[in-house]
């Protein structure tokens, strides 16, 4: 009888992949800049250090562009505006981004979505990356009728996908992959 596959993962390799992507999605010195930071943790709550967050985005207008800079979303965009972004965690888990407030976008049934950044998150021991959002606390009438966020029953797990706001243009959205803290993963 052969041995049993030995049940850890190998990896991660997220150097090989960082060279591909950038944290700053716009110059930190672009007027509407805003930062966007966080910590990922486990289920034990300590620090995830190997973990590799990617965002993508709608710009300020609430369009997305593919780059192509003869399309609307292309010349709509702040500029040097890119709507995805990677970074890597440090040592204590943390992971920062420039970037602007999107504007909303319409939702598979064309109902207006609030505006929101969707979040790839992966991290050692994850077979599949997770898939999250934040929204944004100044945008309550908008979260009220997104319907991503209504759609979550639990008052206290809605919650889990709203940025703190810690200042002027700074925002603040730790993930956690377990525990009592746990942040709304969605399925695709």
């Amino acid at each position: 009888m052969p041995d049993a596959t030995p049940s850890q993962t190998i990896g991660p390799f997220f150097a090989v992949m960082l060279p591909l992507g950038s944290n700053e999605l716009v110059s930190p010195s672009m007027p509407g800049a805003i930062e966007l930071a966080g910590a990922v943790f486990d289920g034990a709550g300590d620090p995830v250090t190997d973990a590799l967050i990617e965002i993508w985005q709608a710009d300020r207008n609430g369009l997305y562009s593919d780059g192509d800079a003869t399309d609307a979303a292309a010349l709509a965009n702040p500029p040097g505006f890119r709507g995805w972004g990677r970074c890597p965690t440090d040592d204590l888990g943390r992971f920062r981004f420039v970037t602007v407030i999107p504007g909303p976008v319409p939702g598979f049934d064309e109902r207006p979505q609030a505006p929101h950044v969707a979040v790839s998150v992966f991290a050692r021991g994850l077979l599949r990356r997770l898939y999250t959002r934040i929204y944004f606390p100044g945008e309550s009438r908008a979260n009220a009728l997104d319907p991503i966020l209504t759609g979550i029953d639990d008052p206290a797990v809605r919650q889990t996908l709203i940025a703190v706001e810690e200042g002027q243009r700074r925002f603040r959205f730790d993930i956690h992959l377990r525990g009592e803290k746990e942040t709304a993963f969605f399925a695709f």
